[in-house]
């Protein structure tokens, strides 16, 4: 009885040695369970109501930490949507997203030390920053193409090879920037957030397919989307079939994410999405295995094929009746395809969709053409002065004279795009220069005397680009470069540009564009309508989409294809070099034609019907 009163006195008492002491009698065989210290000691109700007491305060301290880790959890969301939001329209005064400035400048630095590149025959440098790798196979191929023709013609006929540019032409790369001062690269997103289109993808969720990523019509299309739906507050992901070209670095910069698996992830990825668009009639395999894979994938998927021949066709003919919505760029282009269809029996599941290129934002800004990018210090007309400067720059650097007429064929260098015919009809027009001062029959010092002012009047220079594109065939350009090392009168008038996403400054340069696409033509001609925004006429070719864009004698003149349009070509290229004024009026109908039809809000309008088609319940 003794030892229970000093336990009962120990622990109301509340020192420190009662716990030994329970721990003692509770672990001796001397203690029964039936005991009365068992009993009593685990009938106290202090331990018991301290139990709860301390399960109580932990279990709401638990509890606690869980809400407040979810509302960081809400908050961090937010501020991350909010400042991606705000990054996607440019929205970044001050630099308090980061990327200010000076990080600019740095990245332009490191990316022209690794990127610009020039072909060119003379030392004149181009003012544009050149997206191309200088270690590719094909631009290597053409480097020593270049090399080995150039060793059998004199030193006066040789052809520059690529080589690294010089400090001199890599500051020229930034009088662009300066001349503007304002550049694309501090602009990501151009989108109009009252717009139906706005509306109708906002918080979407979107994956673009990519059948490769060089600088070229149908990737640079798709870009510009994925760019647009970005900035309008979608989630864009995309898919690069083929990682061939220039365009990767500049999707980073876009902030447009590139799944790096084409297939599993892709799928997956797709079968996530609202809605998937496919750019080329090259993803026609990727298409068929994800349709595979998914059984909705035929009620969210829209097919953009921008290509106009057979082979296309064929490649894509086997899964044409799956897709629901088929989107073309031109009414021949349609006309063409859905003749294919035809002889194949193929039927679709709903009639195709024409959805024409546009101008975007940045070229038409610089074009002095209104749009999202105006402000009251960048008026459309304070654009068209600046342009005008940034016109004389250009030029002098490519030793231009203001009397000379500047021809631009811009575009990859393949056959279909006709560049040896045309080579052959500026062949044509110098001879025929030359050959006029001898048919007068005047005696000796009056042709003399033309001949010095021959050379105080235009001459015709001839620029052609897109040298480094991967698009190039390495056999084709080796043939233009032989064809000049033969024609010597070609050597001073012949320039070459590298492949490039920002042209602006090329065609406020130029005076006359020519799109000599041959077979059946160009599909719709991006590059037609980008040069009418700058007031340029076109030398077409009488097919394709190119007709479509182009009015005989009002925006341009055309010729036909093959060698019978080579010599109209050539008299097309005379009569616009005589009459400056004619150039001047074809170029003011093609600029307005741009604004009456190749904006982009012309665009944007087409395609959010056919998304809003494709994406509804019916």
């Amino acid at each position: 009885m003794d030892e229970y009163n000093r336990i009962d006195v120990q622990r109301n008492s509340g020192r420190q040695s009662s716990r030994p002491v329970s721990k003692s009698l509770l672990s001796g065989k001397s203690t029964p369970r039936g005991s009365p210290s068992f009993r009593r000691l685990n009938s106290s109700r202090t331990p018991r109501k301290d139990g709860r007491t301390g399960g109580f305060g932990t279990n709401r301290f638990k509890s606690n930490r869980i809400v407040l880790w979810l509302l960081l959890i809400t908050l961090w969301a937010y501020a991350g949507f909010y400042i991606q939001s705000r990054w996607a329209h440019g929205d970044n005064k001050e630099g308090i997203f980061g990327g200010n400035d000076s990080n600019d400048e740095t990245d332009k630095t490191k990316s022209e030390q690794v990127h610009r590149r020039d072909l060119s025959v003379s030392n004149h440098s181009f003012t544009d920053q050149v997206v191309i790798n200088v270690n590719q196979p094909d631009v290597k191929k053409t480097n020593n193409m270049v090399k080995n023709i150039s060793n059998g013609v004199p030193k006066s006929h040789t052809i520059v090879p690529i080589k690294k540019r010089t400090k001199r032409s890599r500051r020229s790369s930034k009088r662009e920037d300066k001349v503007l001062e304002w550049s694309p690269t501090k602009r990501s997103g151009t989108c109009d957030r009252k717009s139906q289109f706005a509306r109708l993808v906002w918080s979407r969720k979107f994956v673009l397919i990519f059948h490769e990523l060089s600088m070229t019509g149908a990737p640079l299309s798709m870009m510009e989307l994925a760019t647009e739906l970005l900035s309008c507050g979608a989630t864009v992901s995309v898919v690069a079939l083929s990682r061939r070209g220039g365009l990767l670095t500049e999707l980073a910069r876009k902030k447009i994410r590139v799944l790096e698996d084409k297939d599993k992830v892709s799928f997956k990825t797709a079968m996530k999405a609202d809605l998937v668009i496919a750019g080329s009639a090259v993803c026609s395999s990727w298409i068929e295995q994800y349709l595979d894979h998914s059984v909705a994938g035929t009620r969210q998927l829209v097919w953009w094929i921008m290509e106009n021949r057979r082979e296309y066709f064929d490649r894509s003919k086997l899964v044409l009746n799956r897709v629901k919505q088929l989107v073309f760029l031109s009414e021949s282009q349609s006309k063409q395809w859905m003749d294919w269809c035809k002889e194949e029996n193929i039927e679709f599941k709903s009639p195709p969709s024409l959805v024409p290129l546009s101008v975007n934002d940045e070229l038409a800004f610089v074009a002095g053409i209104n749009c999202s990018l105006n402000t009251p210090a960048f008026t459309a007309e304070k654009m068209l002065e600046k342009r005008l400067m940034l016109r004389k720059i250009i030029r002098e650097e490519m030793g231009v004279k203001d009397s000379d007429m500047l021809v631009m064929a811009l575009s990859s260098i393949n056959p279909g795009k006709g560049h040896f015919l045309l080579l052959e009809s500026l062949e044509l027009t110098v001879d025929k220069s030359q050959r006029g001062l001898v048919d007068h029959g005047e005696s000796l010092k009056k042709m003399l005397r033309g001949s010095e002012e021959k050379k105080q009047g235009g001459e015709i220079k001839l620029l052609i680009g897109s040298v480094g594109s991967k698009s190039n065939k390495v056999f084709y350009v080796k043939s233009l470069l032989k064809f000049l090392s033969n024609h010597s009168d070609l050597e001073k008038s012949v320039l070459w540009t590298p492949a490039t996403t920002r042209v602006a400054s090329l065609y406020s340069a130029a005076d006359v564009y020519v799109i000599n696409s041959q077979g059946i033509g160009e599909t719709f001609g991006r590059v037609t309508i980008e040069a009418m925004a700058f007031g340029i006429p076109v030398l077409g070719t009488d097919s394709g989409g190119t007709k479509e864009i182009v009015e005989q004698n009002v925006t341009g003149l055309l010729h036909p294809i093959g060698h019978q349009g080579t010599s109209i070509l050539s008299k097309n290229l005379q009569y616009l070099l005589k009459n400056p004024s004619e150039r001047q009026r074809m170029g003011l109908q093609g600029r307005q034609k741009v604004q009456n039809m190749y904006l982009k809000k012309h665009m944007y309008k087409i395609f959010w019907e056919v998304l809003y088609n494709t994406m509804r319940i019916k």
